[in-house]
């Protein structure tokens, strides 16, 4: 082999990579740009998606379960982690609202049942 080709060995790449890695990590850290909260409430819990089931068909989902459960809180669905279940989270759909656990009753619903004040 010539100078010209092995210029750099494979390990010399390797441990340049590492350091530069480790010291772009370090730079993001020491000038703020990580941020590492301690707030529990301000972080989500996960990202969900419904699927759709109809009568008689099928669907497909995974055959190991996921390491959440769902528990009714206030009367809306909360997700919380099987290894701490202290750290839970209301479900809320697209706009921001709670998931109730439950249907209301017909008489709780609408603007009929909000009372008139005639």
């Amino acid at each position: 082999m010539s100078d010209n080709e092995a210029r750099y060995t494979i390990r010399s790449l390797i441990a340049t990579g590492i350091a530069t890695i480790i010291v772009t990590v370090l730079a993001l850290e020491f000038s703020g740009r990580i941020d590492h909260t301690e707030h529990k409430d301000h972080v989500p819990v996960g990202d969900f998606k419904a699927i759709h089931v109809q009568p008689g068909e099928g669907f497909r989902m995974s055959r190991k379960s996921s390491e959440l459960h769902a528990v009714c809180e206030n009367g809306y669905l909360a997700i919380a982690a099987d290894v701490d279940p202290s750290f839970r989270g209301i479900l809320v759909d697209y706009k921001n609202r709670g998931i109730r656990c439950q249907r209301p009753a017909p008489t709780e619903m609408g603007p009929a049942s909000e009372g008139s004040d005639d």
